[in-house]
């Protein structure tokens, strides 16, 4: 949906979407221009994208993944993107502190027992992709909360050399 909206309101963008799902990538095919996105049926730990990419999304993604692999997969991208290119992230988190701290830690447990049991998802627990991010070469310049903490949706750019 994010991509459909995108492209709408940008008539000149061009997409390149991976997926290791070809459902997914059918959906995204109903939603969106064909002629406009490019999409690839493959592991994002084995993609990169191209030099001239301006924008990396990753909506609710990034919780699939190992530590170990979302630092490889943010390397990888550091290294493949220009200085100045975005990554836009949503995802869950589990606050610190707070009432809604015990919520969020049974809210996201019960995600990934849901994604086990209908996936096979090995996963089970959330990695820090701060510190991937960082260590990669971006830094975040906007983020934004929603229900005590519990979604998040960060914009992060990759700093010059």
């Amino acid at each position: 949906r994010f991509l459909a909206k995108l492209l709408q309101q940008n008539r000149t963008l061009q997409a390149v979407a991976v997926d290791s799902s070809r459902r997914m990538l059918a959906i995204l095919h109903t939603r969106c221009d064909p002629e406009r996105v490019k999409t690839i049926h493959a592991n994002a730990l084995t993609q990169t994208p191209p030099p001239n990419t301006d924008l990396v999304v990753t909506h609710f993604f990034l919780d699939g993944f190992t530590q170990s692999d979302v630092d490889k997969l943010a390397l990888q991208i550091g290294r493949a993107v220009q200085p100045g290119t975005l990554w836009l992230i949503s995802d869950f988190c589990i606050p610190q502190h707070g009432a809604i701290r015990p919520v969020a830690l049974a809210y996201v447990r019960s995600l990934y027992f849901a994604f086990r049991i209908l996936t096979g998802l090995r996963v089970t627990q959330l990695p820090n992709h701060a510190t991937s991010l960082f260590a990669a070469g971006f830094h975040r310049i906007a983020c934004h909360r929603l229900l005590g903490g519990v979604l998040f949706s960060e914009l992060w750019q990759r700093a010059g050399l």
